[in-house]
């Protein structure tokens, strides 16, 4: 019997439309000449025009600029100049990524002028790579925060979209961007991710340069992809990596094919499964869920292996003790000149992180190495681990607190940034793919971490997954 549409992985679905291309599908339709760039890009702007009133995934659509490139890659194309699979493929970028001319905003009303002088690395190495940018996407206002209040969820419009990459997140998973970037400083590409059903990875702190990319926290920033497939992901990340001496974190790792094959065996990889801490306070539908697909891991394969994380007491201390006063001493200048034009969430964090002491940061930071060092020890027993990347899923606009079954109350915020930080506290590459939906509908998200530049075994191991399991496919965008 032949799997339905909807029961097939992703990129073996028949999309009816250019916007459903994933990167791979679309880059394959280009380069045999079933669909032209400009056709490509205009089904993507036809679509944000469809779904942005309800979403509101940009802060701006350039379109303009988007045919231009899309008119140059046809050109090359016919002239067979071919620039690589990114070659006429629309993406969005957060709006904390500089584009020479076009606004970077931060969705702020504090950056409501600014505009880009220079590209940013990320930007410049994607157009050289032959994409179009179809427009900025919106973040919680500087990153600081993980709802992205001004968009909505792709699968559900009264729920939140996650963040800080929200606009991203919503844009790839409602089909109005091939692919998008986003930034990630304590879970800010996985969180959305998950909670819109896309793939997001976080690479290893220094692969990817930040030159040009407002900063939350210098220390914890990353910058990485949304996509749709794991390929996709590693297609899009290919493009990225490579010394900036711009960047002072930037490391001049050796050039990678990280495309992870058609294969699914896994045998061989020994998946980490966390016997405390990451499946602590877990929704019983996503803790059911990633165990499954844990599971099936195993059955293609791969050994697994319980570890125990270390110091996890300190793993929530640990990220707000580097994030916030880093972000406040980023912001001194404009919180002073112009409080009121930060919102009300934003200005009280970085107002209270102005009260820590320097001693309080320097125990962050040297709790923050004992943390990397234990991660290194513990990553020498396994390739992967393999947890939840939140607990629970995308919550109704507004909802503040979660009451978990033992009684005890948890911010929204602190809990969609719990199960993500240890990644940005150790700089370890973490990747998020869906692996179901809830009751409600809503996607579930597992979260796969490796060994320091070990992109190559999380993209292999998500791959393998994502090719023996039902598609999410697009969100209905509703």
């Amino acid at each position: 019997m032949q799997p339905s549409e909807q029961h097939k992985p992703y990129e073996q679905r028949q999309p009816s439309e250019p916007y459903e291309l994933t990167v791979a599908g679309a880059a394959e339709a280009v380069r045999t000449r079933r669909i032209s760039p400009v056709e490509l890009v205009d089904s993507v702007l036809g679509r944000i025009e469809q779904v942005e009133p309800r979403l509101r995934a940009f802060t701006t659509v350039t379109a303009d600029h988007a045919r231009e490139a899309a008119r140059k890659a046809e050109s090359e194309l016919a002239g067979n100049a071919p620039r690589g699979p990114l070659h006429g493929i629309p993406a969005g970028l957060k709006d904390l990524i500089d584009v020479a001319g076009m606004a970077t905003t931060a969705s702020s009303r504090v950056r409501a002028r600014h505009r880009a002088e220079t590209d940013s690395t990320v930007a410049a190495r994607l157009a050289s790579a032959g994409v179009a940018f179809v427009g900025k996407t919106h973040t919680h206002e500087f990153a600081y925060g993980l709802t992205t209040p001004q968009t909505a969820n792709a699968w559900d419009p009264k729920r939140v979209a996650g963040g800080s990459s929200g606009g991203s997140a919503v844009a790839v998973a409602a089909g109005a961007a091939t692919f998008a970037l986003g930034t990630d400083t304590g879970g800010s590409i996985r969180v959305p991710a998950a909670l819109n059903g896309v793939v997001g990875l976080k690479p290893t702190y220094g692969l990817v340069p930040r030159y040009g990319v407002t900063s939350l926290a210098w220390s914890l920033d990353h910058v990485g992809p949304l996509t749709r497939t794991v390929e996709d992901a590693a297609l899009v990340l290919a493009a990225l990596v490579g010394h900036d001496p711009r960047d002072p974190a930037s490391v001049a790792a050796p050039a990678l094919d990280y495309r992870p094959g058609a294969g699914t065996d896994l045998t061989g990889l020994r998946v980490g499964v966390p016997g405390n801490y990451y499946f602590d306070r877990v929704d019983p539908r996503i803790e059911a869920s990633v165990r499954r697909a844990i599971g099936r891991l195993e059955d293609l394969g791969a050994r697994l292996v319980e570890v125990e994380i270390p110091m996890t007491r300190y793993i929530q201390p640990t990220q707000w003790g580097l994030m916030v006063p880093e972000a406040s001493a980023y912001h001194e200048r404009t919180l002073r000149a112009v409080p009121d034009l930060y919102a009300a969430d934003v200005r009280v964090l970085l107002e209270a992180g102005e009260l820590m002491t320097a001693g309080d940061y320097l125990r962050a930071q040297r709790a923050r190495t004992l943390m990397r060092q234990a991660w290194r020890e513990m990553l020498e027993t396994v390739d992967v681990i393999a947890a939840p990347t939140v607990p629970l899923t995308a919550v109704e606009a507004g909802r503040s607190t979660v009451t978990w079954g033992d009684g005890s109350v948890e911010s929204v915020s602190d809990a969609y940034v719990r199960l993500s930080a240890p990644a940005n506290i150790t700089g370890v590459p973490s990747l998020t793919v869906p692996v179901g939906r809830d009751t409600a509908g809503m996607p579930i998200g597992m979260q796969l971490m490796g060994r320091p530049f070990g992109e190559a075994k999380v993209l292999r191991a998500g791959h393998a997954y994502e090719l023996t399991a039902p598609a999410l496919g697009l969100a209905p965008a509703a």
